[in-house]
């Protein structure tokens, strides 16, 4: 009984309280693969998006990992469920030029805010981005393009998408 007792005082005077812990930093994670885009890519790339929003919810702090996968040129977060596509609301990476070459490790390297949201998100809070993190509503995407005509040849030219995945909370 004097355990209780004193884990109830100890929580009492803790300095942290439950509006506090509210704020603690929240966690996402998308496992990117071609077998995710829409539609499906033959491709043995993959990535791993990792993001942490900021303990004032001001800012989403994000690395992307890539490997095997060839003339990245640009990433972004959508809005969408699993199995469709959707608007492009922030970039991660890009645009950069078309023929880039081999990419393994970290791609990008970065912080969204609300002044980054563009697309249908452009002019809202974060909150709403976090919101649509938080219910699966939005992936990450990574477009190639090997810069010869046409396009869709194959891995590293898939200027629509070659890898993506829902962003889950964890």
């Amino acid at each position: 009984m004097n355990k209780v007792i004193l884990l109830a005082l100890a929580l009492m005077v803790s300095p942290y309280s439950v509006a506090q812990d509210a704020a603690v930093p929240v966690n996402f994670r998308a496992h990117l693969s071609g077998e995710q885009e829409v539609p499906i890519r033959d491709t043995d790339a993959t990535g791993e998006a990792v993001f942490q929003l900021s303990r004032d919810g001001s800012q989403l702090n994000y690395r992307l990992i890539v490997a095997n996968i060839d003339n990245v040129v640009a990433s972004h977060i959508h809005l969408g469920p699993a199995g469709t596509n959707g608007a492009v609301v922030a970039f991660l990476f890009g645009a950069v030029p078309a023929a880039g070459g081999r990419s393994d490790g970290v791609l990008a390297v970065g912080s969204i805010t609300a002044a980054n949201l563009v697309g249908p998100l452009a002019g809202q809070e974060l909150s709403v981005l976090v919101e649509a993190l938080a219910t699966g509503g939005a992936y990450v995407n990574v477009h190639t393009n090997d810069g010869v005509a046409p396009t869709n040849t194959g891995p590293g030219d898939f200027p629509g998408g070659e890898i993506r995945g829902q962003i889950k909370g964890k």
